[in-house]
């Protein structure tokens, strides 16, 4: 294997291992820690000092509120509880001069010393007529950002500052930190992902294997779950086709072998019958005339398996149109079974009619004939020994049902959803139809679908099987 070959072969498996589940799983695992920590990030460090200062915000409003419901006999108190617990700083101008300061030693205090800066501050809050009022300003001395609040009492005016922290020490230590959990996180998604990923592809693989093996044409492989319900939903629905595909590959095998039966046989007759007439029965006419319509007879068989397969192909390529027309079904039902008239008397078939005298429907007259006459075509062929068949239509309001019943040996419950399969057979030995195809029932149900009508079966074992389809009426004239 050269190089280009083995490069190629290389890009492949990376290809294939870039779809995997497993990687996938570690991708989208990672992308959902990444993003918990991208999360974490804006939260936590870019957000923190305005999270701070709104804080601080709130507490200066707590603080000002709580002095400006307070009495003067309480002044004193209340300003150095305050100033204590909430590590501020307080100062009271008295209307008659009196200047005392609470907790100036408040590291960062602006307060208790006189710089100019604040004292202008503080002039202009006390020239204002609100009651109270609140200004962010930077310390000259410590070079902090602070606020104070000057809050208007009857008898003077009270300051209250508080210094804004300085938080860029704590964001690095948050960075610091997140860059660790983040390595963290991430390892454990990948050790998560790892474990999670070969749980849920070991019976996928399992299942990926056993399904190459039924493509094979191992139809016996059993798909096992696992107690996972989208995995236990699956290998339930591949035992199912599984199953499936083990019965159509039984009627594909059937089909083959009956439709070859079904040539073989008229063709072996023709020929031999064609040889008899060429060797021996040429000269006696009598002879050579029956011999001459076994092969007409045995012909018309061909062609009526051929037209049949014809007709299946083109109903299920969709490629007919239906002609919608009314007319009277009861006189159609007795047109197609006077075609049965030789059987009957040959054969002494017994056909029971039980019809309306008129019943109008609307539907395509040629095609539902031709179902007619393969519903017929089946019942005859499987009927008892009684050879009795019978042809029912009852009124049912909006439309009419239509049931033909032969009294033979029945169809297995199991076989039932099969039996509208091309060259489905009631019986695994085939044998040589009365009349009809065999393919008989895969045109029916065809049509009855182009036309969008309920049809079904219902069968009792040894008691027979009764084939119904619903129809349209027609105007009531």
């Amino acid at each position: 294997m050269n190089i280009k070959s083995r490069f190629s072969k290389l890009l492949n498996v990376i290809k294939e291992k870039r779809n995997s589940l497993n990687l996938k799983t570690l991708l989208y695992l990672i992308l959902f820690s990444l993003g918990i920590i991208v999360f974490l990030w804006i939260f936590q460090v870019l957000f923190l000092q305005f999270s701070y200062e709104h804080y601080q915000i709130k507490k200066m409003n707590s603080i000002v509120n709580q002095i400006s419901n307070t009495s003067l006999e309480e002044l004193d108190n209340v300003l150095t509880t305050l100033a204590y617990q909430n590590e501020v700083c307080i100062e009271y101008e008295s209307n008659y001069g009196t200047t005392i300061t609470y907790n100036t030693l408040q590291v960062g205090c602006g307060l208790d010393k006189n710089i100019s800066s604040i004292n202008k501050i503080k002039s202009t809050l006390k020239s204002q007529d609100a009651k109270k009022n609140g200004v962010k300003l930077i310390n000259p001395t410590y070079k902090t950002k602070a606020y104070l609040y000057g809050i208007n009492i009857d008898i003077g005016y009270v300051f209250v500052y508080s210094s804004l922290e300085d938080i860029d020490s704590t964001s690095i230590i948050l960075k610091g930190q997140l860059i660790y959990i983040m390595i963290l996180v991430l390892l454990f998604a990948c050790f998560i992902a790892y474990f999670l990923s070969k749980k849920i592809t070991k019976p996928i693989i399992n299942m990926t294997k056993k399904a190459r093996e039924m493509g094979k044409g191992n139809y016996d492989v059993v798909f096992l779950e696992n107690g996972t319900l989208e995995i236990d939903e699956l290998a339930r629905t591949l035992n199912a086709l599984g199953s499936d595909m083990k019965k159509i590959d039984e009627l594909r095998r059937d089909l083959l072998a009956n439709v070859s039966h079904d040539l073989k046989t008229p063709l072996t007759m023709i020929k031999a019958y064609a040889e008899m007439v060429r060797d021996i029965s040429y000269k006696n006419k009598a002879k050579r005339e029956k011999d001459l319509n076994v092969i007409i007879e045995e012909a018309d068989r061909l062609n009526i398996l051929v037209n049949d397969l014809l007709d299946l192909s083109k109903l299920q390529a969709t490629s007919t149109n239906l002609n919608i027309q009314e007319y009277d079904l009861t006189e159609e039902i007795k047109n197609v079974l006077a075609r049965y008239d030789i059987i009957k008397e040959t054969e002494n078939y017994n056909f029971v009619l039980e019809l309306p005298t008129k019943a109008l429907v609307l539907a395509d007259k040629n095609k539902i004939n031709q179902v007619i006459y393969n519903l017929m075509n089946n019942a005859i062929n499987y009927t008892g020994k009684d050879k009795k068949v019978v042809v029912r239509v009852t009124d049912k309001g909006k439309h009419y049902l239509v049931e033909i019943m032969d009294t033979g040996k029945g169809i297995k419950t199991d076989d039932l959803p099969y039996i509208w399969d091309k060259y489905y057979k009631n019986e695994k030995n085939h044998k040589r139809n009365v009349v009809g195809t065999g393919v008989g029932l895969s045109i029916v149900r065809n049509i009855l679908e182009m036309h969008q009508f309920k049809y079904g079966v219902t069968s009792k074992k040894n008691k027979g099987t009764n084939f119904y389809f619903e129809i349209k009426k027609g105007s009531v004239k």
